[in-house]
């Protein structure tokens, strides 16, 4: 069946023995293993960017939930993913937190491990890693407003605020709230009435899934969409070359070099996206 939108005027025959796996791989782009979400930790009566960038001790609540969120590494010479940290020269600092969560690789920036800059009241340093990312938490302690213009960013568009209740005992409680700008879809799993859980691996479970498909959902608001139609665009194309190319040579309308046996696209939509993403992080990180 042909989409009813799709004009075609004509079929051509695919005799390369290989272009299921290269179909297969295309229609697989959107599959990621690998996530970067920022961790912010927010103080009482915090309103502002340069307050959240600005905090540097860690509570001990603030210390039990990075624990309960994932391992603590240090990064010189960590062979996991490094979601754009430094694990050679240590200028992002010298440890982070990591989790591999149903194989897919999770590396957190958090706000307070970054470095700190005496003098910048912006903390561009950190504002750098978790002002590029897409999706971060909020991390509070107490009642505390946070609305997601406190953080000038071109890329954020979803936090997952967590605020915690009796920390370091044996009833730690986490309240969730989430926002997200107007134009990202709805993502699961769906909050609970009310939304407050105990601390366990059902909720680890539960809000390693938001973050993910929150992730997800923000590639297809309007910013990240014209990002993402462009990129597919240029690899569909690429696939109808490799596959008109390589039947061509089987039946002998083309000559050795036209032939691509191992297929030249390689690379995931997300992979692919990310480059061009983090050319525009670049960008992003010049202009600030």
């Amino acid at each position: 069946l042909v989409c009813e939108e799709v004009n075609v005027d004509r079929f051509y025959p695919v005799l390369y023995p290989k272009a299921s796996r290269l179909i297969v791989t295309f229609d697989e782009h959107v599959i990621s293993n690998n996530f970067k979400f920022g961790v912010i930790y927010q103080k009482f009566a915090q309103t502002s960017e340069e307050e959240l960038f600005g905090n540097n001790e860690e509570s001990p609540a603030f210390v039990e939930f990075l624990e309960f969120l994932g391992e603590k590494i240090d990064l010189h010479d960590f062979k996991g993913f490094r979601g754009g940290l430094d694990v050679t020269h240590g200028q992002t600092g010298t440890e982070s937190v990591y989790v591999n969560f149903h194989n897919k690789e999770i590396m957190f920036h958090v706000s307070t491990k970054l470095p700190y800059t005496e003098g910048d009241s912006q903390q561009l340093q950190r504002k750098r890693h978790i002002g590029n990312d897409i999706v971060a938490i909020v991390f509070q302690e107490e009642n505390t407003p946070f609305v997601p213009d406190m953080i000038a960013s071109n890329f954020l568009h979803a936090y997952v605020v967590v605020q915690v209740e009796n920390a370091c005992t044996e009833n730690v409680l986490y309240k969730v709230s989430v926002t997200a700008r107007d134009d990202v879809p709805f993502f699961g799993p769906a909050l609970p009435d009310p939304a407050v859980f105990k601390k366990s691996s059902e909720f680890h479970e539960f809000l390693l899934t938001k973050l993910i498909n929150a992730e997800y959902s923000c590639y297809k608001a309007e910013k990240f969409a014209k990002l993402e139609e462009r990129t597919r665009s240029a690899l569909l194309e690429t696939l109808y070359e490799e596959l008109h190319m390589n039947s061509q040579s089987m039946m002998g309308l083309g000559g050795d070099d036209d032939k691509l046996e191992n297929g030249g696209g390689g690379g995931g939509f997300f992979e692919s996206f990310k480059v061009e993403y983090t050319y525009n992080e670049m960008a992003f990180a010049n202009v600030n």
